[in-house]
């Protein structure tokens, strides 16, 4: 259980990482005009993810490590990552936590944008399925799925709407 403690950690700190990224060019974004979209949901996003990591540390507590299971799983997780920085370096300074448009700013079709619309939610779900499982977690991993499902319905269709305002 150490280990997988160590795990949450760690991507709790990646996660703050991403907050600071964010930050820094949600700053960036605003100077060149950049317009919000979708503010009202990005609270339950931040309160679900983080509800995520304390829930696979919760119910792991009474679960056990499957090496099958969770090293595989772990595999995901280091991929989801992995998949998630792709997008993050690609977008440069148009990523962000937030939906956020900069007026006149071209649409990135290069890395990962070259083969999906929305490769970083791949990311979010891989790795929403795949961390709670590393421990066994099977119930975090499913409502978790759910719940990010419907935001991700919903968030999707926001950054959509915030796209079609970009000229390419």
């Amino acid at each position: 259980m150490l280990a997988y403690t160590l795990l949450i950690a760690a991507v709790a700190l990646e996660r703050v990482a991403e907050l600071v990224v964010s930050q820094r060019n949600l700053r960036w974004s605003r100077a060149r005009g950049g317009v919000e979209f979708g503010a009202a949901h990005y609270p339950l996003m931040v309160l679900l993810h983080t509800v995520l990591l304390a829930a696979c540390l919760v119910e792991a507590a009474h679960r056990e490590f499957i090496p099958v299971l969770g090293w595989s799983m772990f595999a995901l997780v280091v991929a989801a990552q992995g998949l998630r920085w792709w997008c993050i370096t690609t977008l440069g300074h148009q990523w962000n936590t937030r939906v956020v448009v900069v007026p006149g700013a071209g649409r990135v079709t290069g890395g990962p944008y070259r083969f999906l619309s929305h490769p970083n939610y791949v990311a979010v779900v891989v790795e929403g399925i795949a961390l709670p499982l590393v421990h066994t977690a099977w119930v975090t991993a499913l409502a978790f799925t759910l719940l990010n499902a419907a935001l991700l319905w919903m968030r999707i269709s926001v950054e959509d709407k915030a796209l079609r305002t970009l000229h390419t």
